[in-house]
């Protein structure tokens, strides 16, 4: 006698919300993974629920895939991802499947380990700290799931996690450790070799399917504690026992999700927290100010101040250089004279350099000198960045790339001319001033993935004497032999028109600056700024996150941003700007019908108003009750983006 169940399919070509039904010879338990037949193809699916032989015919179930079904907190999880963030739960079920999860075993079954050269070096055999002491006790006393962990770089916070892990792994339970970046992943798994001997697992998106889906039901079966490290969809992998959690970097924006649901890492990982009666910690040196003010409010706060090694040479010295005052910039029109003299002090010690331009490319504006006129991707309008290796002008939204023109199209003027240096044309700056050093850039453009692991070897191999970057440098690399850290500009980031704008600089100054003086000098940052006086510049200058966290704190409160208020962002694309605005105008309409409490902001055209052949229109809603956004949310047509509690407005 066949049974018969509903199935939901975790398969990229079925785009229903709802489970199939399907028979089976065999009984089968809730939550088991199978094999079935969609269409042509064989797909994998998770049983639901049994239920009576339906009137249609139905396909046969092919294979069960383990006889143990995903753990029981996956389901709740997903369930809480679609009531949350106004998803179907189609899409919140599919972030637990073998497809989506992407896993590479770590641990010597096999005979791999991690890279050496990625190592992190963590003095375990150095007695803790009387900070790190007290932030274990504070964590494992208090009754809050969740915990924000507030530690300065050098601090010790990695060291923390991993006695926290030793004592859950003791206790028969899981490890779950994210990380914003794939390419932080290598060094954690070191570290964690290095004290925790249990299976580790390091999930990325750099293995095949097949291997995938093999480690997916490895860890599903487990009988012993694992580790589990990764980037936030590390979250979904099927850990039986959960005993902990850490988000480490918790500021970073990587731990948001673009695509339905979109969710918060952050948000998630404390409810799993909640369901698996796991702790939580959220590890940063500089938490979001709606994260730390909420983790206030709940006295969940532990503070680390104290450098795990103390050093006899003390902070690292900070100045700013003020890039109008031109006497500054004798000797090179984008490196300060401060800036130089110090890079020639450090290279002759043999110590390394860090500059930092949160900028990518050879230059970010391409100008006619006569008339102004500016080229521009003619599917985004927005400026194209010229690639000098490359000799091409590229759109970094769409992709389309053109050859500079020789001669304006409106005037026909020769005179082109190259605005606003990128990390390409700096490097090649660099290597004119300082050529018999060894030189690296370091951003988005020549680096990914696992690439990342290699250069960062040949910085703690001391292969490289000068490093040239954007904000990946700021992801949390350990670097003890970098000395000097320049900033070109430091009001990159500040120009962006949105409301965690000077968050978002703050956080990348004050990271960039940590990396230095972790060795054996005191350690020089010097900050080229076109305004000095500017309280984003001066508290990351002199390190003073609560001066800063203030200040945003009051502005948030005046203007009505998070943690005062939620948001939720509209977005819609049409292939006209005027189907975009009237599709907006209407859908507003129908919103302010509903007469909630809520302020709709708009409609206006999104920041990249428009991308390929696209345009792009946005709505803003704010309120103080977040199920008010929810309500709105089911009246929001399919075709809308809804990003309930975006990060920002861009």
């Amino acid at each position: 006698m066949p049974y018969f169940y509903e199935v939901f399919l975790a398969d990229g070509h079925y785009h229903g919300s709802k489970p199939l039904t399907y028979s089976s010879k065999d009984k089968l338990k809730p939550l088991s993974a199978v094999t079935l037949p969609l269409q042509k193809r064989m797909v994998t699916g998770f049983v639901m629920r049994e239920v009576s032989k339906p009137k249609f015919a139905t396909k046969e179930v092919k294979t069960l895939l383990s006889d143990r079904p995903l753990p029981r907190q996956c389901l709740q999880l997903a369930q809480w991802l679609a009531d949350y963030y106004a998803a179907t739960l189609g899409d919140a079920l599919r972030q637990f499947t073998p497809a989506t999860t992407t896993i590479r075993r770590t641990h010597p079954e096999h005979g791999q380990s991690i890279t050496a050269t990625a190592a992190v070096q963590i003095e375990f055999d150095l007695p803790l700290t009387d900070d790190q002491n007290k932030a274990i006790k504070a964590i494992s006393r208090t009754k809050n799931t969740t915990v924000l962990l507030h530690g300065d770089t050098g601090t010790g916070k990695t060291r923390v996690y991993l006695e926290l892990a030793r004592e859950v792994l003791s206790a028969g339970r899981s490890v779950m450790l994210l990380t914003p970046e794939i390419a932080l992943t290598s060094q954690l798994a070191a570290a964690v070799e290095q004290l925790l001997p249990h299976p580790t697992y390091v999930l990325h998106s750099q293995l095949s399917p097949a291997k995938r889906k093999k480690l997916w039901f490895a860890i599903l079966e487990a009988t012993e504690p694992v580790v589990i490290i990764g980037p936030r969809s590390a979250l979904f992998a099927p850990v039986n026992n959960l005993g902990l959690i850490v988000v480490d970097e918790a500021h970073e924006p990587a731990y948001k999700q673009e695509q339905s649901p979109r969710y918060f890492a952050l948000r998630a990982a404390s409810q799993l927290g909640a369901i698996s009666s796991a702790k939580v910690i959220l590890g940063t040196a500089t938490p979001s100010v709606a994260d730390y003010y909420v983790a206030q409010r709940h006295k969940a706060v532990v503070e680390m101040k104290t450098l795990a090694i103390i050093h006899n040479h003390g902070e690292p010295l900070a100045e700013i250089i003020d890039i109008k005052d031109r006497k500054n910039f004798t000797r090179n029109p984008y490196l300060s004279n401060q800036l130089i003299e110090a890079m020639n002090k450090e290279l002759a010690d043999k110590k390394q350099v860090m500059i930092y331009l949160n900028r990518r490319g050879s230059a970010r504006l391409i100008l006619c000198n006569g008339c102004g006129w500016q080229l521009l991707c003619p599917h985004c309008d927005v400026p194209l960045v010229y690639h000098a290796d490359k000799h091409s002008a590229r759109c970094h939204i769409c992709g389309f790339t053109q050859a500079p023109p020789l001669e304006c199209p409106q005037c026909h003027n020769p005179d082109i001319i190259y605005r606003s240096i990128g990390t390409k044309a700096l490097t090649e700056n660099i290597a004119k001033l300082f050529p018999r050093y060894r030189l690296a850039r370091f951003d988005s453009d020549n680096v990914a993935g696992e690439h990342i692991n290699e250069v960062y070897g040949r910085l703690r191999a001391s292969e490289i004497d000068i490093l040239v970057g954007t904000q990946l440098l700021a992801k949390g690399f350990d670097l003890p032999g970098l000395n000097l850290v320049g900033i070109v500009n430091a009001e990159t980031s500040l120009a962006l028109p949105d409301f965690t704008s000077e968050e978002r600089a703050f956080q990348l100054l004050y990271q960039v600056m940590g990396r230095v003086g972790r060795g054996h000098g005191r350690g020089h940052v010097i900050i080229q700024s076109i305004d000095p006086a500017n309280i984003v510049v001066k508290s990351a200058c002199e390190r003073d996150w609560h001066g800063f966290y203030k200040h945003a704190l009051a502005e948030r409160q005046a203007f009505r941003f998070p943690p005062f208020a939620y948001l939720m962002q509209l977005s819609c694309r049409r292939s006209t700007e005027s189907g975009a605005s009237g599709a907006a105008q209407n859908l507003k309409k129908k919103l302010a019908s509903k007469k909630l409490p809520v302020e709709i902001i708009g409609p206006a055209p999104s920041f990249y108003a428009r991308r390929g052949k696209y345009y792009y229109y946005q709505l803003v809603c704010k309120t103080k009750d977040r199920d008010h956004l929810l309500e709105l949310a089911k009246e929001v047509p399919g075709d809308w983006t809804v990003d309930l509690d975006p990060i920002n407005l861009l």
